[in-house]
Formats: structure tokens, sequence, C-alpha cells
């Protein structure tokens, strides 16, 4: 008997069987690209390795890297066994000798990976590319350990072609709320004060603790077993990138990389070997075309967790002042009909 999902079950989990005019929008390279033409906005299919060695040199502004990490896991039948240090380091510098080439002298590059294989692939990145900084992300969800610490982080390291790159730094600072407000002169100093309360907007450090990984009543979730959050990459991406700029993903996945960059304004490339990932990433970037909003990150600003009223009152206040209407907005609207479910959650 087929599995019946719950109404509020918004995971994307279409079958190959089913999502051909997705596959059918994808496209394969077997000839030797001399610009990016055709390949720009698109996924394609195939190995990366190979796909990599097919496009322009000095091409990319920016690339988002989420290589399988170092453990025996399975990807749509396809399973990635754990290897030895040296063989997973061997391979790490086999697919970095093959997008470096494609990386424009300015771009920058960032690579996902767990606490243990971040030693590796930390060590290699250096071997090719400035290393700037390493973030830390909490996942939150991880399984137990009886005999270890839980496993709630990751890791992402930062990387550059050169010392001259982007960084936009006022695109990904954090609204945080004033607790202990400061003044000057009787104003505020540094902070805004709104009728919804006193924020202000942080500097990013390198340790990221408002990130919500993708579950089931997400509109953005799919049953890809190690999905990366849209927030999450849109850090990466509104930092380290320009509207119009290409956006690279060698190991697209689902397609979070290209889906955000399309929400963004960046032209994207992703590469991905499993036709059902494709069926899922195009799926998504149709969806991306009714609705580019990113959970979490709202009017141009990114928040903290649990701050999902705040950020209804933000989206309110900013489509009241442009209306001028009076009427109760849409987040508010939307917050009210979905309250009985979503004060159980992470608010984004």
């Amino acid at each position: 008997m087929a599995t019946v999902k719950a109404g509020r079950n918004k995971t994307i989990d279409t079958p190959l069987s089913e999502g051909q005019a997705y596959l059918e929008r994808c496209i394969t390279v077997t000839q030797k690209q001399s610009d990016l033409s055709e390949v720009t906005d698109k996924t394609i299919i195939g190995n990366t390795l190979d796909i990599c060695s097919l496009l322009p040199a000095k091409s990319i502004d920016l690339i988002i890297a989420d290589p399988p990490y170092n453990l025996t896991k399975s990807f749509n039948g396809t399973t990635f066994a754990k290897k030895k240090d040296a063989d997973y380091e061997e391979y790490t510098r086999q697919w970095l000798s093959a997008v470096k080439p494609l990386l424009k002298d300015n771009g920058s590059i960032y690579v996902c990976c767990d606490w243990e294989s971040s030693l590796i692939i930390g060590k290699v990145l250096g071997e090719f590319f400035h290393i700037r900084n390493r973030i830390t992300w909490q996942r939150e969800k991880g399984r137990g350990a009886k005999a270890n610490w839980k496993n709630g982080m990751e890791d992402i390291w930062f990387a550059t072609n050169s010392n001259d790159y982007t960084f936009n730094l006022d695109a990904v600072k954090i609204r945080k709320k004033v607790i202990a407000p400061y003044r000057v002169d009787g104003k505020p100093k540094d902070w805004s004060e709104t009728e919804n309360g006193n924020y202000r907007d942080t500097c990013p450090s390198n340790f990221w603790d408002d990130i919500t990984i993708p579950f089931w009543s997400m509109p953005e979730n799919t049953a890809h077993p190690t999905q990366k959050p849209e927030k999450l990459i849109a850090k990466i991406i509104l930092a380290s990138s320009c509207e119009g700029d290409i956006v690279f993903d060698p190991f697209l996945g689902s397609g979070t990389t290209s889906v955000v960059a399309k929400k963004l304004n960046r032209h994207y490339i992703g590469t991905e070997a499993e036709a059902q990932y494709c069926v899922w990433a195009e799926q998504r970037l149709e969806m991306a075309e009714s609705n580019p909003e990113i959970q979490g990150y709202v009017n141009g600003v990114f928040w903290e967790r649990n701050s999902l009223s705040e950020q209804n009152a933000n989206q309110c206040e900013a489509e009241d002042s442009k209306s001028k209407r009076g009427r109760k907005c849409k987040a508010e609207e939307q917050s009210s009909e979905s309250d009985g479910y979503q004060k159980t959650l992470f608010d984004f």
C-alpha cells in the first residue's frame, strides 16, 4: 500500500517516472564549449569531472561545492563508500583540480564538509586557493551518540583565487533584537527603534547559528539525504557574488544552489549525475518562478532563528508602507492561517 503524505508535508519527492518533463529541461555536454551561452541557467546531467573539462576557463564568478562527505551513504541507490584518508584526499584533489581552471581570477569558492572531512578538505583547498575562513554552522538535527558528542555542526571552507575578490558585507548582516540599547544624546547608537522592537544589523561571524535545515513542512524540502538550506546558500551567494554573476555547483544534488541563485538574480550552472535529483532541481526552479522567497531572509535582511513573528511584522510594515491601504498584509494572513503548527517548529 502506497504511503500517503500528510497534507502539510511539502517534501518534493516526484519519482523519475513522473518527472520526465523536468528531466527534458536538463542538458548533456559532450563537446568543448567556447563560452557559457549554451549551459547558463541549466542543469547538466553527467559526471562533474568530465563536464568541467569541457567548460571555458575563467568563466565562473562563484563556486559552491557540496561533495560527498567521507561517509558511506546512498544517493538514490548509488553508494559513496567511506575511503581511507589518503584516498579521500586524492579524491578531493581530483575534483578541485577540475574546478580550479573555471574560476575567474577574482572568483571565490566555498566547500561544505563535516568535521572529519574538514581536516582533509582544508588542507587540500590550500594547495589551490587562498583560504580566507572556515565557517561552522549549527545543524541542530543529528543522531544522538552514546559514547561521543552528538554531531550538530558542519563546516564550510571559504577561499579565493587571489587577493582581489568580492565580499558584500552589508548584504549579509543579521538583524538582531537589541536587549540593552545604548543611546547618545537620547538617540539610538548603531541600532534602530521601530514600533515592532529595537534592532541592530550586526556583522556576520564565521559561526552561523541562525540556520534551520529543511524539514517536511518547508516548501524547499526534498527527499535528498544531504540537502542544504536555501538560507545557508543565500548567505554565500549574497556575500561573494553580484547580480548577473555566474554561480557554479559541481555537486548540485536537488538543486539548492541553482534555485537560490535564480531567486537572487544570479545566473547558475549545476552538474549532477543522478537523473532523479535533476528532476527535483528543475521542479524547484519552476517553483521559484512563482515563489522567490527564501525563508529567514525578509526584505533584504537575514533574521535570527525564532523570530518569525518579527519577520512577519517587518514584512507587513514594508508592504503597508508601499500600499498605504491599511489592510492585513499577506505575511500576517499566512501567519494566522498556520499558527496551529508553525509555533511548534523553528521560526526560520
